[in-house]
């Protein structure tokens, strides 16, 4: 018997729980050469802006033990380019479409949240609280839990569509965090993005990275996102979504046993561009193999005692 691997995420129905991450898809475009993205629960497209940005000069990534560290500073080509050019584009495959925001302002998150609203084609947007709030001396929004609900509420009142909040585990309480964003009506929560870091070229006692410091992800980050996830779960009646490090089905399964109904693939899909779909066949292989018949059934299932 072939498993069920449909989930929900909050009001967004996903065919299987595998999503890709923002930041490291794309807008889809570029991988849908490899294989057929409708086979996915989802893509994630990359962190979107109210006005075009060039991002950071480079070097803007650097490869780390079982890692990567990126400072590519948001580049993308604003919201209205995205709608008119990237979104219908994503729209001819049967998967659901998130689009990820980021802004310097809540005024900036809440004009893009309002013109993404119109779009009916999108299945939800993810809020990007890890950048600098420039009204408040460049303190990110993701690490003060005032600042998260304060922005929180006011994306919300902004769209109608299911909202889901990405979570900074830059922070000494993701959960103080989390709670914040679920109180200021976030449908569902990201966890995580990326840790701050930094790597040197001892030859040249320089940075290797323009920026100086970037954004780490891949499987070094795993374990503290899990554990993450794991916390938020335990304390908060809210669909999460798994991220950090996943390169195979057996890291999402830890992903899902410890909470989340939902997982982000990320760094894997520089490393492999067919990582999510592998993905999706891996968590159907191993429902087949341990006799679960739903997926659904191993979300939070870990067993502590």
């Amino acid at each position: 018997m072939t498993a069920d691997l449909t989930t929900t995420v909050g009001k967004i129905q996903l065919k299987n729980p595998v999503l890709t991450a923002s930041g490291t898809f794309g807008y889809g475009e570029e991988y849908a050469e490899f294989y057929d993205l409708s086979a996915l629960g989802g893509v994630i497209v990359k962190g979107t802006t109210l006005e075009p940005r060039e991002g950071n000069p480079p070097t803007r990534i650097a490869e780390t033990p079982a890692g990567m560290l990126n400072a590519i500073g948001l580049q993308n080509p604003g919201i209205d380019a995205v709608i008119a050019d990237k979104l219908p584009t994503l729209s001819r495959f049967d998967t659901a479409v998130i689009v990820n925001i980021s802004g310097r302002t809540v005024d900036e998150y809440v004009e893009l949240a309002r013109r993404l609203d119109a779009v009916p084609s999108i299945a939800g947007i993810e809020v990007n609280i890890s950048c600098p709030n420039v009204e408040h001396g460049g303190m990110q929004f993701g690490i003060d839990p005032v600042l998260t609900r304060d922005l929180v509420q006011a994306v919300r009142g902004a769209t109608a569509h299911p909202l889901i909040v990405k979570l900074s585990p830059n922070v000494t309480d993701i959960l103080a965090m989390g709670a914040a964003a679920v109180e200021a009506g976030a449908d569902a929560l990201s966890a995580i993005n990326t840790l701050l870091g930094m790597t040197i070229d001892v030859e040249r006692r320089r940075p290797v990275l323009a920026n100086v410091t970037g954004g780490l992800s891949g499987p070094a980050i795993r374990p503290v996102a899990v554990r993450m996830v794991w916390q938020l779960a335990r304390e908060l009646d809210v669909p999460i979504i798994g991220s950090g490090g996943i390169m195979t089905a057996r890291d999402a399964v830890e992903f899902i046993l410890a909470g989340a109904c939902a997982v982000a693939v990320g760094t894997a899909n520089f490393v492999d561009p067919r990582a999510a779909l592998k993905v999706v066949h891996g968590l159907r292989d191993f429902c087949g193999t341990h006799g679960v018949s739903r997926i659904a059934d191993l979300v939070g299932a870990m067993e502590t005692g």
